[in-house]
């Protein structure tokens, strides 16, 4: 059986050579009384509405600095925090936390390199909510500086970004470092219940397992206009492209195959799929499909298959399943189906919410707490799921993990050319099952 210990001796040999800095940098007070100053590094919705909820958290803490790309996100970000505007990525109000927020002009940066210098601003704590492409690099340098973490899901798009993570994550578990992911299913209590009960038995062998993120269209766009140079436009709506956002079946079904890999406690060893584009304007949404159904095999035989499709006026339906040889287990819905059935009824509280109030009490009292390990299983089972899926192969994990396929641009500024663009018809190249290469 491959487990996961054995996930991240594999994956930390690959990455040697990227190893970090041993240097420790000040880390969070794990006194109760202390006040923990943030940094939000991404103030787009997501980012804004984990920095609110960091805010609610119990004890004394501040926003201290915040970094984004773009201005005018950071100051909206601002504004929705202080001010209390509706409408946030959780349908909550932020309630405004001007007595919390300390974020002056000097401690607002902008740019590839505002990360950086919101990390070295004095915080204690970062909350990592950029586009997934970045995750890697940001991950790392908040390790080198000594800075615990609330990190959103996915932790990478390629290989090599997995690599880097949990190279990264070796250093943050030496320097006692607390870790938290956004995969907020992890904090759900209905879906805790429900999973130990299938852990114990709930229905029999557990002999294959089904998740979905099946919606309407998301995110619409506009074509690029004329002015607006290319890496700007793909920067400004990165679920479109492959390099940014690793394919919706990447950026949301993680959720659902993390709570797979959960119950089955492993990784799968080989994918093999189907997917494709049929809905999307190729002159408006970049380079992902729209459509893709994986089916995973683990070492034991057991399958997990595994849907995810953007397209409007279809089925829709969002959540894990388990079948055993005695019942089914509806994990996102809390209802076992068998001898004996059973349903989930207490109070749930808000994941998002108990997502920070773990991270915030381990740091006040030095409790181990790091979830990247699991995180990064998943994100690389979401990334191996995507290459079946756009290479129609049958590819393998251990292959997979060794890849040093990158869909990093050469260079980041906002007038250089990105991985991927558009031709003279402003049409982008999309992958082509049988033809693509993904490894």
């Amino acid at each position: 059986m491959i487990n996961r210990r054995a996930f991240l001796r594999q994956s930390s040999a690959a990455a040697a050579g990227g190893a970090l800095s041993s240097a420790i940098a000040r880390t969070a007070p794990a006194a109760g009384d202390e006040t923990i100053k943030i940094a939000l590094i991404g103030c787009g919705a997501r980012g804004t509405g984990a920095a609110s909820q960091a805010l609610k958290t119990k004890g004394p803490v501040k926003l201290w600095a915040m970094a984004d790309l773009f201005e005018d996100r950071l100051q909206a970000s601002l504004a929705n925090l202080t001010k209390g505007q509706e409408g946030d990525y959780d349908r909550l109000s932020h309630q405004g936390f001007r007595d919390k927020v300390d974020v002056p002009p000097e401690r607002r940066f902008v740019g590839f390199d505002a990360y950086q210098k919101a990390i070295d601003s004095g915080v204690d704590m970062v909350i990592l909510a950029t586009t997934q492409h970045f995750r890697p690099e940001h991950y790392e340098y908040a390790v080198k500086r000594g800075k615990h973490v609330f990190m959103e899901k996915p932790l990478a798009v390629d290989a090599p970004g997995v690599r880097r993570v949990l190279a990264a994550d070796e250093e943050a578990k030496k320097k006692n470092l607390k870790v938290v992911v956004g995969l907020k299913s992890r904090h759900n209590r209905r879906y805790q219940e429900t999973i130990k009960r299938l852990e114990d038995g709930a229905i029999g062998r557990n002999t294959f397992m089904r998740c979905y993120w099946n919606t309407g269209f998301q995110r619409n766009t506009q074509p690029r206009a004329a002015d607006v140079t290319e890496m700007y436009y793909q920067l400004r709506h990165p679920y479109h492209f492959l390099w940014l956002g690793g394919d919706y079946f990447v950026d949301a079904l993680i959720h659902y195959i993390d709570v797979c890999l959960w119950l089955k406690g492993t990784h799968p060893v080989t994918a093999q799929g189907v997917g494709g584009r049929q809905y999307r304007l190729a002159t408006q949404h970049g380079d992902t499909f729209d459509h893709h159904f994986v089916e995973f095999t683990f070492e034991d035989g057991t399958k997990m298959f595994a849907q995810s499709r953007q397209i409007s006026g279809c089925w829709n339906q969002g959540g894990a399943q388990a079948h055993g040889t005695d019942g089914i287990g509806n994990i996102s819905r809390g209802r076992i189906e068998g001898a004996d059935k059973w349903r989930f009824r207490a109070p749930i509280p808000n994941p998002y919410q108990v997502e920070h109030d773990v991270l915030i009490d381990a740091i006040r009292n030095d409790k181990p707490h790091n979830e990247t390990e699991y995180a990064a299983t998943s994100t690389m089972t979401a990334i191996l799921g995507r290459m079946a899926s756009y290479s129609g192969r049958m590819i393998t994990w251990d292959d997979a993990m060794k890849s040093n396929v990158s869909l990093s641009p050469r260079k980041y500024t906002l007038d250089a050319a990105p991985p991927v663009v558009a031709d003279e018809n402003g049409l982008y190249p999309v992958a082509m099952p049988g033809i693509t290469k993904v490894l």
